[in-house]
């Protein structure tokens, strides 16, 4: 491949064969977001380091908005905390995106979380500006 005049190796194209042959190469995974066991654990899971794309997607996807990283030990116990007497009225429970509760004489309720609030835990203002849009 021959690259312009004012283009190097450095700042062509990170490709999978790129990312192979310069796995010594520095990436910023902590300016992305990401820990050093996960920067790992995504060489490892890719065989290789990953190219800058690969590197952005993998930011976005293990954030704290798309990944819940510090709620989900908490969120996953959610149903455990269901007793038979409360799944009497449950007409559609955990894992449906609502729960929906037969309140008596043919009506229902209808909880929803709008689970998108949950990066006000790290970034308040666009947190809550993400969760407004997904309720609104």
């Amino acid at each position: 491949m021959t690259l312009p005049a004012q283009q190097t190796p450095a700042t062509a194209s990170d490709t999978v064969a790129h990312a192979a042959a310069t796995p010594e190469r520095e990436q910023p995974y902590a300016a992305l977001g990401l820990k050093p066991d996960e920067y790992d654990r995504i060489r490892e899971i890719l065989g290789r380091r990953p190219t800058s794309a690969e590197l952005a997607m993998y930011s976005v996807m293990w954030s704290e908005h798309c990944s819940y990283k510090s709620s989900k030990i908490y969120l996953r116990r959610f149903g455990d905390r269901v007793t038979d007497e409360m799944r009497t009225r449950l007409m559609v429970g955990m894992g449906q995106n609502a729960g929906v509760v037969d309140i008596g004489e043919g009506w229902a309720v209808t909880f929803k979380v709008e689970s998108h609030n949950h990066p006000s835990y790290i970034e308040p203002f666009q947190g809550a500006a993400t969760g407004v849009g997904g309720i609104v």
